[in-house]
């Protein structure tokens, strides 16, 4: 059994494992904390973070602290892809049944889908409560300052998150899982969050980051890169429009590189504005996003994922098939 066979699965188990994940969540949302395997990613970033960034105040050591924040992301990668390499391994022996529900009961966890569902449908019962309410629900899914934000500027930071987390917490783990299998997608959940955690310029309780947590940022970037891209497809293909020029410059005015596609593509197929003051708006001549829209977005990316899981378990069938010669070759057939 060569690496490729190792790492991808029975095809037939690798799609069930898919289904089993998203039935999982849809059903019983996050496993508990103690259990899950990305609070204890979060547990070994947070402990190699406090060493490799340095404390506000501290001489700067540019090159020291962006050698270590690599080190650490490159050993903490390496642990999480051994130990998912292992599981598989370990799972070869069993029935494919049983191999797919065990490993989407793994995968589960990689991604998340209900409680991003939920989180931003609660920021529109927060709304009508009061602001107050609506901007304490928000400041759950950003990082921003949300003191001063107004209901529609909440709306829209919620809406926004929604299409970027669609990424980050569903398509790309996917895809990453159709790739690469479980360590694809464990690798990815790890690097989203050493970026979430290390990836930021200047300073983030009490350390600065812009040196240490560089490598995260820009691994986080290159993995998200065509999963973003692929998630602003699908929510144009749901959304019945196909404006992937307008979609285009749209995602080049925001500073991320990959997070103005699937909003970009959410304002286009809503035919709604979403902003950030200061920094990007997206489709200006829309009007901005009502109550309405927040319940529209939530449903039109529920659909983006049942298709994208479909069309990913499809992805990994091919790329199996390819690998084992079970498609035709040219003229000479099989």
């Amino acid at each position: 059994m060569d690496f490729i066979a190792l790492l991808i699965p029975d095809a037939a188990v690798l799609a069930g494992a898919v289904l089993v994940a998203l039935a999982l969540d849809v059903l019983f949302g996050e496993p508990p904390a103690r259990l899950h395997p990305v609070v204890a990613m979060g547990h070994y970033l947070g402990a190699v973070g406090r060493r490799v960034s340095r404390a506000v105040g501290a001489a700067p050591r540019p090159g020291v602290e962006f050698w270590l924040g690599a080190l650490g992301w490159c050993v903490g990668g390496a642990l999480v892809v051994a130990l998912a390499q292992a599981v598989v391994a370990a799972m070869q022996t069993l029935h494919p049944l049983a191999q797919a529900v065990l490993l989407g009961a793994l995968l589960k966890p990689m991604l998340s889908w209900r409680m991003l569902r939920d989180e931003v449908c609660a920021v529109e019962v927060a709304l009508a409560d009061s602001l107050e309410a609506g901007r304490a629900r928000v400041g759950r899914l950003v990082s921003r300052d949300v003191t001063d934000l107004s209901d529609i500027q909440v709306r829209e930071a919620a809406v926004s998150t929604l299409a970027e987390n669609l990424n980050d917490s569903v398509v790309a783990p996917l895809f990453w899982f159709a790739v690469a299998g479980l360590p694809g997608a464990v690798l990815y959940r790890f690097a989203n969050t050493a970026d979430a955690m290390w990836g930021y310029r200047g300073e983030r309780h009490g350390r600065v980051w812009t040196w240490a947590g560089k490598w995260a940022a820009r691994a986080d970037d290159v993995l998200s890169w065509l999963p973003a891209r692929l998630t602003g497809a699908l929510i144009l293909a749901v959304g019945g429009g196909l404006h992937w020029k307008e979609l285009s410059r749209l995602a080049r005015l925001t500073p991320s590189p990959n997070g103005g596609w699937p909003m970009g593509a959410l304002a286009l197929a809503l035919n709604v504005r979403l902003g950030k003051e200061g920094v990007y708006v997206l489709n200006e001549p829309a009007p901005a996003p009502s109550p309405k829209h927040i319940a529209a977005s939530v449903a039109l990316c529920g659909r983006v994922v049942w298709l994208a899981a479909g069309l990913l378990a499809a992805l990994a069938v091919t790329f199996l098939c390819l690998h084992v010669g079970w498609l035709p070759h040219g003229r000479g057939g099989m």
